[in-house]
């Protein structure tokens, strides 16, 4: 049997998006011919913080904001964990998520991770979306009503 995740609502991923002011975009890098550029520099037009994070340019800044090696380093507070790699990795990026205090774990297009979301579930986070693109999402559930 194939895994499909079922994501919540339209009007939960808009308070989401509502709600949020911070975005840790995992997996970002300074290639701006990358979709996880392209959509953090668009989400950064659109008023919200991105923190980078990546361990191999931590320290380094992109997009004007420095880069965390891991969600654990970011000494503020984040709202929306937007991950960038593969489905494989989603687990770890998860185990991650549950050592921060962040809101919502977003898995972008084309990424969903059973296990990773059994172990959100299990700890209690349930604020997860999965195999969507939080650009294609701002501007059909947000940028529409203004």
């Amino acid at each position: 049997m194939t895994y499909t995740f079922q994501n919540p609502s339209d009007e939960t991923i808009l308070s989401y998006l509502e709600a949020a002011k911070t975005i840790a975009v995992v997996g970002l890098s300074d290639r701006e011919e990358t979709a996880a550029y392209r959509v953090a520099k668009i989400m950064q037009a659109m008023d919200y913080q991105i923190v980078p994070v990546n361990p191999k340019l931590a320290g380094q800044t992109i997009l004007g904001e420095t880069v965390y090696a891991s969600l654990k380093e970011i000494p503020f507070e984040i709202d929306i964990v937007d991950v960038f790699r593969r489905s494989e990795f989603l687990p770890q990026v998860a185990e991650d998520f549950l050592e921060t205090k962040a809101k919502v774990f977003w898995a972008q297009l084309g990424l969903e991770n059973q296990e990773a979301e059994n172990l959100l579930r299990v700890a209690g986070r349930n604020d997860i979306v999965m195999n969507r693109c939080i650009k294609i999402e701002y501007l059909r559930l947000v940028a529409k009503q203004g």
